[in-house]
């Protein structure tokens, strides 16, 4: 089971027993889903593209483990680091954050007429 299914599990079976998670159990576990979807967002958009994680990282001045790392929901990045990613991936970044939920997507420029 994958790292961010298993803690989707646990918390709800936590909370199905009435047992509540300490404040900073719940921060953490909002940074890995965080993370998660940004992670998911990068290879959607790269896997859309037909690039390796090699590419995306020179036009980032990345390395391509870490963009592995980002991929596998295993670090947040700055937000100059997001806006160089954001254009190596010749898209606009978009979070929508709302209380529990989050989308994040990576929306293709539009070729110039």
């Amino acid at each position: 089971m994958a790292g961010h299914t298993r803690w989707t599990t646990v918390r709800a079976s936590t909370r199905a027993r009435g047992i509540s998670e300490s404040p900073e159990t719940a921060r953490r576990r909002e940074e890995i889903r965080l993370s998660f979807d940004l992670g998911q967002a990068v290879y959607d958009r790269r896997a859309e593209l037909g690039i390796s994680q090699t590419e995306p990282a020179r036009r980032a001045g990345m390395t391509q483990p870490q963009v592995s790392k980002l991929e596998l929901g295993g670090t947040m990045p700055t937000l100059p680091l997001l806006a160089r990613l954001a254009r190596a991936l010749d898209a606009s970044l978009n979070l929508e954050l709302d209380g529990e939920t989050s989308k994040v997507v990576f929306t293709a420029h539009t070729p110039a007429a």
